[in-house]
């Protein structure tokens, strides 16, 4: 049957770079390891499932240049092996303790599933998952894109130094990865403005996304149903808004089915303490340990009044919403081919993260609407970025303006009451580490000096993050948030006062050196500005 319309998921994987290698134990180092187990090991398996049966999966996925330093950081995986053996040696004892308990027991080796499935993949590719992901794209199976170097909202950043830096970092951070160039770039926050388009393609991208209100305002001719270009031919992608609120929304969409797993509910504060006091960190502290046996049961029901989870009704919940999702996307795509006589191009964008971490059945869900494209022979075709820009007529031109999809659909979450203080340090730093830059750009200094200004072109890139200022705002870990931005503001602060003076304090830079350690080619350089003659 041929093709009515086409389906493109877009997953971004991202989290912020969180690395203490002074430290064990610490407690947001736990992003990292939860999406790891719940996120990035389901979907690859599920995408390594899929291929080996000879059904292509043709989604798009994201990778952030500081989770994928994250993937590859030798100490972060060396933690993660231990998060995971803990795990493991704590659900023996949870089979025991759940013998007489049948309903409990169910969901308790589901857990030892997931866990050991963690450990085998991680054991399979030596604990390095982006060689997975490589070989996935490499065989056409996936596309894989990057964001930039920090994910930075980019509209936010004054400086057009600023940006150039992040997108440059962002492209030799992926060629290094993947070995090959970027074609794609998500904006992070898919937060939009105009200027960027000469810096994306200057950059070498050849497509982005932006939100789908920066489409429909301009009354374009498909709506946010095609891809449109930029003047200078950036290709542009407009999310759909009902294919994403539908699987994300835990209010209106699925996640919040009673059948699904409760996220809020978990053993770190459920277990007898010194039960569970050993796998609390040095702290001691209760902390969710990502073993959550309750089902969201109603939107009403006190944690507490919560029922035990049951695998088998929430995966018969996931093929009936798997089939609820395909049957509105055939409504869609007949609607419009009926209105339209044209075929159309439907943009998912989701959270990676949202797939297993925040909604333990996205896994399921995504495998399940790939298997029955096939199996129920729709006239639906999952496709790629690129590979649908190639086979597309030329795309209309057009001029959108700012957006986001933040709260309000503009810059709201990151720039507010809550968290516009933290702006005048990352301004500081960001100025000084341009006029920096464009100082010692044409000097011959000693190997100390350049490691001393390309930490601190680190420590400026991170600062600029767009995680702090989010984290700020929705008031979780914020003292952690703003730390962090205070401290990479001040590191790269102190750092070019130290190169300029001539006293670089050696140990201090090890230190850091050690700690945030991303980006290894990364030359101070990149955040000098144009000459102009």
């Amino acid at each position: 049957m041929s093709s009515r319309g086409s389906l493109m998921f877009l997953l971004h994987a991202h989290l912020p770079y969180v690395n203490h290698p002074q430290n064990s134990g610490f407690l947001e180092e736990n992003w990292f390891f939860e999406a790891v187990v719940e996120t990035y090991v389901p979907l690859i398996s599920v995408l390594e499932r899929l291929a080996a049966e000879g059904i292509r999966p043709g989604v798009a996925v994201s990778i952030s240049p500081t989770l994928g330093a994250m993937l590859e950081n030798e100490e972060l995986e060396a933690k993660l092996q231990e998060y995971v053996e803990s795990r493991l040696e704590l659900l023996e004892k949870e089979v025991v303790r759940a013998q007489n308990d049948p309903a409990l027991l169910k969901t308790v080796k589901l857990y030892q599933k997931l866990y050991e499935e963690a450990a085998g993949l991680m054991h399979k590719y030596s604990g390095d998952l982006i060689t997975p992901l490589k070989a996935l794209q490499h065989a056409g199976q996936i596309e894989i894109i990057t964001t930039s170097a920090t994910h930075a909202v980019l509209p936010l950043l004054a400086r057009p130094e600023a940006v150039r830096a992040q997108l440059a970092v962002a492209a030799e951070d992926y060629l290094d990865r993947f070995n090959r160039k970027p074609a794609g770039f998500w904006l992070p926050e898919c937060a939009y403005e105009p200027r960027l388009n000469s810096y994306l393609k200057l950059s070498g991208f050849n497509y982005t996304f932006m939100e789908s209100h920066a489409v429909e305002t301009l009354s374009a001719p498909n709506g946010v149903y095609s891809p449109y270009r930029t003047s200078n031919g950036l290709g542009l992608f407009a999310r759909d808004a009902a294919s994403s609120r539908e699987v994300w929304s835990a209010k209106f969409g699925y996640p919040g089915d009673p059948a699904y797993r409760e996220f809020y509910r978990d053993l770190g504060y459920d277990g007898e303490y010194e039960y569970i006091r050993p796998y609390l960190g040095t702290e001691g502290a209760r902390r969710p340990l990502g073993l959550k046996y309750h089902r969201i049961t109603g939107a009403n029901v006190d944690l507490a009044a919560k029922h035990y989870y049951d695998p088998e009704a929430a995966l018969a919940r996931v093929d009936a919403h798997a089939s609820d999702f395909l049957a509105r996307r055939m409504k869609q795509t007949d609607d419009f081919y009926n209105a339209r006589g044209s075929r159309p191009l439907i943009v998912s964008c989701y959270d990676a993260e949202l797939f297993g971490h925040w909604w333990f059945e996205g896994p399921a869900f995504l495998e399940a609407v790939i298997r029955k494209i096939r199996a129920e022979r729709l006239p639906l075709q999952f496709v790629t970025p690129s590979e649908y820009l190639n086979s597309c007529q030329e795309p209309a031109e057009l001029s959108p303006g700012m957006s986001s999809w933040g709260e309000n659909g503009y810059f709201d979450p990151w720039l507010n009451e809550t968290n516009d203080f933290v702006y005048p340090a990352v301004y500081s730093a960001t100025d000084k580490m341009i006029e920096t830059a464009n100082r010692f750009r044409n000097q011959d200094l000693n190997s100390l000096a350049v490691r001393a200004l390309n930490q601190a072109a680190r420590e400026t890139l991170l600062a600029q993050s767009s995680d702090w200022a989010f984290l700020l705002y929705i008031g979780s870990h914020s003292e952690y948030a703003k730390g962090r931005l205070e401290d990479h503001a001040a590191n790269a602060r102190k750092l070019l006062g130290e190169v300029i003076e001539k006293r670089i304090d050696e140990p201090a830079l090890v230190a850091l050196e050690r700690q945030n350690n991303l980006f290894p080619r990364l030359d101070f350089k990149v955040f000098s500005s144009v000459s102009r003659f």
